[in-house]
């Protein structure tokens, strides 16, 4: 929570910043950067909201937690993403057949300096979402890489305006019409994942393979049939059916399952539970 208000403080600094040296310096592209870092914010808060709903444990009419509120807020951020990106279509379109003069030069340094900041952000939210495994921190992190990428090109097409001279005044409209594409890829890649999450889909791979190899190791464990994880905001959920000895006695057999549980929280802090169910050797199956 607090790189994403870091953020929110940064994107307001930078929005006031783009938006006033895009008025004074002719350039529509730095203000389109100006109305992405405002959207910035507005879902940084959104994923701030999300991250505080989602800490809150479990109770009764949550048993499984709060979690899926993160995964709401990364919705939200990609289709503000996309709503952003309508918007600077619009006024670029809108702009590009508009007569107008050409960017001031002062507008590069701003950008270069908007692009350092933003892909310094985008490095820490998103290192921050990778430790805590949040979608709606890393697609916060993605809204800042998305500033950087519509200033660079904001940057790029300031300066073919300036270099080339008269007949290419809008080039920075179209750098800010193709930043927009960039942008709605990013959005759908965000909401999509959000939206598999929400539904249930399962997550990486790589998180199922390790709870399978943790749970063969554990003394007594014969086989492994199914194996089904569930991500639930930041936490895991296991469900894993265990083949043990036909004769080995009831408790011993729940002995195990106690084991297989342990060891794989244990080894994966972001599993929350892990349900075991045991089954016979004279009973194995495919499933």
């Amino acid at each position: 929570m607090r790189s994403v208000l870091f953020g929110v403080c940064a994107n307001l600094v930078l929005a006031l910043s783009k938006g006033v040296a895009g008025y004074l310096g002719n350039s529509y592209a730095l203000i389109a950067d100006a109305i992405e870092s405002l959207s910035d914010v507005v879902t940084s808060l959104i994923v701030w909201a999300g991250l505080r709903v989602s800490a809150k444990p479990p109770d009764e009419n949550h048993p499984y937690g709060h979690g899926k509120a993160e995964t709401i807020a990364a919705a939200l951020v990609g289709l503000a993403l996309l709503g952003a990106a309508v918007v600077i279509v619009v006024q670029s379109i809108r702009e590009i057949i508009t007569p107008h003069h050409s960017p001031a030069p002062f507008t590069l340094a701003v950008l270069a300096g908007v692009i350092l900041t933003k892909e310094g952000l985008y490095r820490l939210v998103h290192r921050t979402g990778q430790q805590i495994s949040s979608t709606a921190v890393r697609g916060d992190a993605w809204h800042h890489r998305s500033d950087a990428l519509t200033s660079a090109a904001a940057f790029v097409g300031i300066s073919v305006s300036l270099l080339m001279g008269p007949g290419w005044e809008s080039a920075d409209d179209w750098a800010a019409l193709f930043a927009s594409g960039i942008i709605v890829l990013n959005g759908y890649r965000i909401l999509k994942e959000a939206l598999l999450e929400l539904s249930d889909a399962a997550p990486d791979p790589a998180t199922e393979i390790a709870v399978r190899n943790i749970a063969s190791g554990v003394a007594g464990v014969e086989g492994l049939h199914r194996c089904r994880v569930r991500k639930v905001g930041f936490d895991h959920y296991v469900e894993l059916d265990v083949v043990v000895d036909a004769h080995m006695p009831t408790h011993q057999a729940h002995g195990i399952a106690h084991s297989v549980q342990d060891s794989v929280r244990e080894a994966l802090p972001r599993v929350r539970r892990v349900l075991v169910h045991i089954e016979p050797t004279s009973q194995d199956r495919q499933s």
